[in-house]
């Protein structure tokens, strides 16, 4: 199959033609021709599979299809939300790119940068918007954005979205818009918690699941590796020296073992960076840009980079710290392995950890011997199990904290 069977323009086949894109990606062959017919949509694909054109295509055509009614404002008729400031910036530049020709106006708008340039930006409206549910929210509250006339709301990382860490800021926003419209969803994957959730939000979706299956599954090597918590930093020096890797994307627990572990690599003459949710934007775009043009070795990030962030040609992620559940897992293993290209994943077990790793293993249907590295053999003893154990760490993540709030809060 190509592009011209799935009922693309002309416009936009040279658009994808430019991109040096020829053959839709499964999700994409399935997911354009629902958009075009206007269903709504609900689709889980695999990280790297092209989910961002397989909405962006068949919406920008929509829009030429169906041209403004005025010159004097431009209404905003679709709205992508997004979970993290990265994504954001990801997705409008493909918006961006698609709707050039078209003459179609894209604004992005996302916290922890100055609110008014956005707003001089949406100064006449906009066709199509990308945004953060929080910025958007305050966007509103300055008057300055409207969505009265929203005709397409994407969902994109959309079980980010539907989670309790959103939930509040999500049915704010879509109180505010039109009952009638075309909504889609499009995620890596969807936990059983959120599944109502997004139910709740289709009328008679499209329901598109596509699976990695052999010669489209994303080549990536995972490996475990057995080592005591204080040997990790030596551990992972060692690896990258014997491997000469020379970018790779370690992921901690907390934004102090970001600095932390980032500081200790770069003391050992290794060029090491943080990338955390307290850095400001500008910083953080100024870290991607840097690491994506090789003037960085190694990135040492929290799980804010483990969706939405895409390295071309990625060759190395590490779990420094394990994630605090399998979806996690899929999410931080899927920024490498992209486009075709080969990827390897570390992980690093640590005794307390062992317990976890065999529960990520066990959803995952990973098989994987547990290795030791010859100079950091293990001597740590794993600690007595207690209760029935759980996919997550020990510490209460947001949304553990908001379910509890909201139990006590319950008569």
């Amino acid at each position: 199959m190509n592009f011209e069977q799935l009922g693309l323009a002309p416009a936009l086949l040279r658009a994808v033609g430019d991109m040096g894109l020829f053959a839709p990606t499964p999700i994409q062959a399935e997911a354009i021709p629902a958009v075009l017919r206007s269903a709504d949509v609900w689709a889980t694909a695999p990280t790297g599979s092209g989910k961002t054109l397989a909405f962006a295509l068949p919406l920008v055509q929509q829009h030429v299809l169906q041209p403004r009614q005025t010159n004097f404002r431009r209404p905003i008729r679709t709205l992508v939300l997004v979970p993290t400031r990265e994504l954001a910036v990801q997705v409008g530049d493909i918006l961006s790119n698609l709707a050039y020709k078209p003459g179609l106006k894209v604004s992005v708008v996302y916290g922890g940068v100055s609110i008014n340039p956005q707003m001089m930006g949406l100064r006449g409206g906009a066709d199509i918007v990308v945004a953060t549910p929080g910025r958007l929210l305050d966007l509103v509250d300055h008057n300055a954005v409207h969505l009265g006339n929203v005709q397409h709301l994407v969902l994109d990382e959309a079980d980010r979205l539907l989670d309790l860490g959103f939930a509040d800021e999500l049915q704010r926003v879509l109180a505010l818009l039109p009952p009638k419209r075309q909504t889609l969803l499009f995620s890596a994957t969807f936990a059983p918690e959120v599944e109502a959730l997004a139910a709740n939000l289709l009328r008679d979706p499209v329901r598109i699941t596509v699976e990695a299956f052999e010669g489209h599954k994303p080549d990536i090597t995972q490996r475990a590796i057995a080592v005591d918590e204080k040997s990790r930093t030596a551990l992972l020096r060692h690896l990258i020296a014997d491997n000469s890797w020379k970018q790779v994307l370690v992921f901690v627990a907390t934004r102090y073992a970001c600095e932390h572990v980032a500081n200790k690599l770069y003391k050992a003459g290794i060029y090491a960076t943080p990338f955390h949710g307290e850095m400001s934007q500008g910083a953080r775009q100024d870290v991607l840009h840097d690491f994506k043009a090789g003037r960085w070795d190694v990135v040492v990030t929290t799980d804010l980079a483990s969706r939405g962030i895409d390295i071309a040609m990625l060759p190395v992620v590490v779990n420094y710290d394990l994630p605090r559940s399998a979806t996690d897992y899929t999410h931080r293993i899927g920024r490498t392995g992209r486009a075709g290209a080969h990827g390897d994943a570390v992980s690093f077990v640590t005794a307390e950890a062992l317990a976890h790793w065999k529960l990520i293993c066990k959803r995952e249907s990973l098989e994987l011997a547990l290795e030791q590295i010859a100079g950091f053999d293990p001597t740590d003893e794993p600690p007595a199990p207690q209760g029935n154990g759980g996919i997550k760490g020990k510490r209460p993540s947001k949304k553990d904290k908001l379910r509890a709030a909201a139990a006590q809060e319950r008569p």
